[in-house]
C-alpha cells in the first residue's frame, strides 16, 4: 500500500473494524497511511465501537460517520472526497461487497499489510464462537 512521493494525497483509505483489530500496531499503521493518503479513517456500523477504537489507539478519523451504517458512508465520502483512489482496507467477503457496490477499491488486510509492511496479529476468537470452540475443544481433551 506504500506510495511513491508524487501519490501522495491521492487516495482516500477507510478500514474497517475487524481490519483494524487485526492490525498489531493501528496506530503505526495509521500514521504510516497519512504520509500518502489524504483522508484516513474507520467506515462501520458500529460508530460507538470506532470512536473507542480511534480514543484508544489515538487514530486519525477524518470521516464523520454521524451514526450512520457504512453503506451510507462510503457513498457519501466516494462522492464528496476528489482523490482518484478510494481503498478500502477489509477483511471478510461482506466488507468486499459494501466496498464494491460504491465503487471503492477492495483491499484484504493481510495484502494490504503485506504491502505497507504492517504487522498483522492472528485473529482472535470472541463471543458465540469462542465458547463454543472452547467447549468443542474440551471435548476432545
Amino acid at each position: 500500500m506504500s506510495a511513491s512521493d508524487d501519490e501522495t494525497g491521492r487516495v482516500t483509505l477507510a478500514f474497517s473494524l475487524a481490519a483494524v483489530e487485526r492490525l498489531e500496531d493501528p496506530t503505526a499503521a495509521f500514521e504510516d497511511a497519512q504520509t500518502w493518503s489524504r483522508a484516513v479513517g474507520l467506515i462501520d456500523d458500529d460508530t460507538d465501537r470506532i470512536e473507542r477504537l480511534v480514543e484508544q489507539h489515538d487514530l486519525r478519523q477524518d470521516f464523520d460517520l454521524q451514526g450512520r451504517d457504512r453503506w451510507l458512508t462510503l457513498e457519501e465520502v466516494r462522492e464528496t472526497t476528489s482523490t482518484p483512489r478510494h481503498v478500502y482496507v477489509g477483511a471478510s467477503d461482506d466488507d468486499m461487497r459494501v466496498s464494491t457496490m460504491f465503487d471503492w477499491e477492495y483491499v484484504r488486510v493481510t495484502e494490504a499489510a503485506e504491502k505497507a509492511d504492517w504487522a498483522v496479529a492472528e485473529p482472535s476468537e470472541s463471543g458465540v464462537l469462542a465458547r463454543l470452540l472452547s467447549a468443542v475443544r474440551s471435548l476432545f481433551r
